[in-house]
């Protein structure tokens, strides 16, 4: 069964159209990245499929289940976690205090292991545990946010944009943390504006262009693929 299964999904703001009967699958222990131009609906389906942006026409599964009507606090408790573009850290809390957020939907002994698990794979936020949030570097927030999703134990880890606004070095570990995620068993869908980096990580990918899904297939075909090269590689056409 398909951890995610997406048919004919519309998004609508009054009379605009974001996105178009987008489909979209994504499978147990995949990484499959949604890539495209600024304004292409990547965004929007996101939000769309997290709750946040009500779908206006289609089907959205998650584990088998329709989730239209099903509100965005009850998919993430039943593991679609998301991780928005802009980080959203709590600014006034600390580093665990926002760790602690993450299982706030949580009552089990694991809730520390799991913490340190997160300081363990941002050694820079162990050795901040006791900052506030708001302090913390562009970089230091975006591994803040992913930790904090991580501590509700996603089935599904949704990343809007979370190399947007860093530094080449940091954008670089935050997606090398994210491969490591998956490896660990984590299913991760990636929608990112850097389609080098995040076609280099995943499975599959999906091309969105005004809306729509352009180009689908195996990541490493679509990276070779000469129409993704010169629109959005920087490549020039022969």
């Amino acid at each position: 069964m398909k951890v995610l299964e997406i048919r004919g999904l519309e998004v609508r703001y009054g009379g605009i159209r974001a996105v178009k009967g987008v489909d979209l699958d994504i499978s147990p222990g995949e990484l499959v990245c949604l890539i495209g131009a600024n304004g292409a609906g990547k965004s929007s389906t996101l939000r769309a499929i997290a709750g946040l942006a009500r779908a206006a026409a289609g089907s959205i599964r998650f584990d088998g289940r329709e989730l239209a009507g099903v509100p965005a606090f009850w998919r993430a408790r039943s593991g679609l976690v998301m991780v928005p573009e802009g980080r959203g850290v709590f600014a006034r809390l600390s580093v665990e205090e926002n760790l602690a957020m993450g299982a706030y939907a949580r009552n089990d002994p694991d809730v520390g292991p799991d913490r340190e698990h997160v300081f363990a794979l941002f050694p820079r936020l162990a050795e901040r545990r006791a900052q506030i949030a708001g302090t913390l570097s562009g970089g230091e927030q975006q591994m803040l946010a992913i930790g904090r999703a991580l501590m509700s134990r996603p089935r599904l880890l949704a990343l809007d944009e979370p190399s947007m606004g860093l530094a080449p070095i940091a954008a670089r570990k935050i997606l090398e943390v994210i491969r490591d995620i998956n490896r660990a068993g984590v299913t991760v869908l990636l929608v990112e504006q850097n389609a080098q980096g995040a076609l280099a990580l995943a499975h599959r990918a999906y091309v969105m262009e005004s809306g729509q899904i352009a180009i689908s297939g195996e990541a490493r075909a679509l990276l070779a693929d000469p129409r993704v090269r010169r629109a959005y590689l920087g490549e020039s056409a022969a």
